[in-house]
């Protein structure tokens, strides 16, 4: 089962738990890079003018640099996140689009600074339909991400 792992990873804290979880796996790495990064500012949750409360109230796309290569050679594909306001950050939604999920094995993980998984499967269906999402937790620690790593190896 070929796999990859793509993540969106604003501050380093998601990237981390990918870059552990592809190398534990053998598995391809994708990083979901907005063509306009972010900044801190942008990411200032508290000011209600700061981009990422724009794009989520707007449910605006945020265009993605770059695209995976032979996404169809796939089966598994392993998706990590930041939880943004209950569920994916928009970049993630605009990724899934991009590509045609039918027969994939979805795994979503995500990085939280204290939210829950909630219904973010729900909210990222529609954006991966075809896929089966089989699981969708956040990893909180070290021990949840090797516990998550043994039980996809």
């Amino acid at each position: 089962m070929k796999t990859l792992v793509a993540f969106f990873s604003a501050e380093g804290t998601t990237a981390k738990a990918a870059k552990a979880l592809a190398k534990k796996l053998g598995a391809d790495l994708f990083e979901i890079v907005p063509e306009v990064p972010y900044t801190q500012a942008d990411i200032n949750w508290k000011n209600p003018l700061a981009r990422c409360n724009k794009e989520k109230i707007g449910k605006k796309d945020v265009p993605v640099a770059g695209k995976v290569e032979d996404f169809a050679a796939y089966d598994r594909v392993l998706l990590g996140f930041p939880i943004w306001y209950y569920g994916a950050p928009n970049v993630v939604n605009t990724f899934c689009k991009a590509y045609d999920w039918t027969g994939k094995q979805l795994f979503l993980f995500a990085t939280s600074g204290g939210s829950g998984i909630g219904k973010t499967a729900q909210k990222l269906a529609p954006y991966t339909e075809g896929a089966v999402i089989k699981d969708a937790r956040v990893l909180t620690g070290l021990e949840d991400l090797k516990a998550f790593a043994q039980e996809l190896a």
